[in-house]
């Protein structure tokens, strides 16, 4: 038996209030790569390849991330949780109350690559664990540093925890306020919010939907047209609508022994091999064409490894876009990839000679859906809180047929409250 003082107990309190106050510094929240060697980030449910980073609580429900770290040392790392409101930013509630434990966990699971070129070692983590149990829903920025160095972090992603307490019922349709079967989609909303007792559907709730993942297309609304009963409509909302956006692109690079899905070439540079892409044109004033994609995700495959999370390559995957330079904009390859970041390591440069923006980026073997983008060059890193305005528009086009994915999550704060529950989802 261990037995605690009141000096233990005072201590452990107040390195949580520490905690706590480092996690409510934090300003970027989006989902990042901080380590240039950190490559292949994602989060996901391990049983359900198309679901959203969302679990329920009080279930198995879990998540599993898993990275790689480029070359052939194992580095020990640690991860925490910050617990988040509708907005992403750190809200006020204690560790303590989120996490039955301490917020500080040892990421443990890890193998070196087999038969590659680029060496790296690959990481996994189940979320949540038995070391540390979630004991409150919302919204979850993971973390993951270096032991030695947690003010550092390396790389972290997003996650959300719903308590399954409403019904949501999102209807999707392209008879919108601005047109109909134009370039738009319209959402009107139902929640049921039976069993909330006197919670005021008026001024108690945000409800947030994000489109195909992406963060910087994510709409919030607060106030329903009407409530019919113990359900609140949100109908007829300027703030639910969307543009259309586009199909994603695709390719595969599973083998590097034959060109794969629009794949034109594959050579080896010396040091791993490079994936040369079919020329790509804009799409913006072109006929609708429909494709099953996966609505921007990927996933690692090798066709010759027991294990593709380790016998998966690194190859340098060449881009080309076919389009007269974009004044004003900057362009990027744009997918789950690259965790929707824009940065150096996805945007493209333009050749003035051959009138074509191009772009090389290491990636994993494995299927890919990507799409371009257009962020105004005004748009700087030096406002990491919020995304950039990035247009898929002026290149993809935005086309009503399109089958978009939208995720609604309602929060609910009732007065008093000193953070956002995610109360629901789609």
């Amino acid at each position: 038996m261990v037995s605690f003082s009141f000096r233990h107990v005072a201590a452990i309190f107040l390195l949580s209030l520490f905690q706590t106050a480092i996690a409510q510094a934090v300003t970027d929240t989006r989902d990042g790569i901080f380590d240039p060697a950190i490559r292949t980030v994602s989060l996901r449910n391990p049983d359900n390849f198309m679901a959203p980073p969302v679990i329920r609580l009080g279930t198995h429900d879990r998540l599993l991330l898993n990275f790689d770290i480029i070359g052939d040392a194992h580095e020990y790392l640690r991860y925490r949780l910050i617990h988040c409101n509708a907005d992403w930013q750190p809200s006020r509630l204690l560790e303590s109350e989120y996490i039955d434990g301490f917020n500080e966990g040892e990421i443990a699971d890890f193998a070196y690559s087999s038969n590659t070129f680029v060496h790296y070692v690959n990481y996994n983590l189940a979320i949540p664990n038995e070391d540390m149990p979630i004991i409150a829903g919302g919204n979850y920025l993971l973390q993951v540093y270096d032991e030695e160095n947690p003010d550092n972090t390396l790389l972290q992603t997003r996650f959300s925890v719903s308590e399954n307490g409403v019904a949501v019922k999102p209807t999707v349709t392209t008879r919108t306020d601005r047109g109909f079967n134009t370039e738009w989609q319209q959402l009107d909303l139902a929640i049921d919010l039976t069993g909330l007792g006197n919670a005021n559907p008026y001024q108690d709730f945000i409800i947030t939907v994000t489109q195909n993942n992406r963060p910087e297309v994510t709409h919030t609304v607060t106030h329903p047209l009407r409530v019919d009963g113990n359900v609140a409509l949100f109908e007829h909302d300027q703030n639910l609508i969307f543009p259309a956006s586009n199909e994603y692109r695709r390719f595969e690079t599973v083998r590097v022994d034959y060109p794969g899905m629009s794949v034109d070439s594959v050579v080896f540079g010396g040091t791993n091999w490079h994936a040369y892409l079919r020329p790509d044109e804009p799409r913006c004033d072109r006929n609708y064409i429909y494709d099953h994609t996966q609505h921007g995700r990927f996933m690692i495959d090798e066709y010759n490894a027991t294990d593709p999370d380790l016998g998966a390559d690194y190859v340098t995957v060449h881009f080309t876009l076919d389009s007269p330079e974009i004044i004003g904009g900057d362009v990027y390859v744009d997918g789950d990839f690259n965790l929707h970041r824009f940065d150096s390591r996805n945007k493209m440069t333009y050749d003035y000679t051959t009138q074509q923006y191009t772009a090389q980026i290491p990636l994993k073997q494995g299927s890919y859906n990507y799409q371009y983008v257009v962020v105004d060059k005004k748009h700087s890193d030096a406002t990491p809180a919020s995304s950039p305005n990035a247009d898929a528009g002026m290149v993809e086009g935005n086309y009503y047929e399109t089958e978009n994915e939208y995720l609604v999550k309602v929060y609910y704060r009732p007065p008093g409250a000193r953070a956002d529950r995610l109360i629901g989802t789609n």
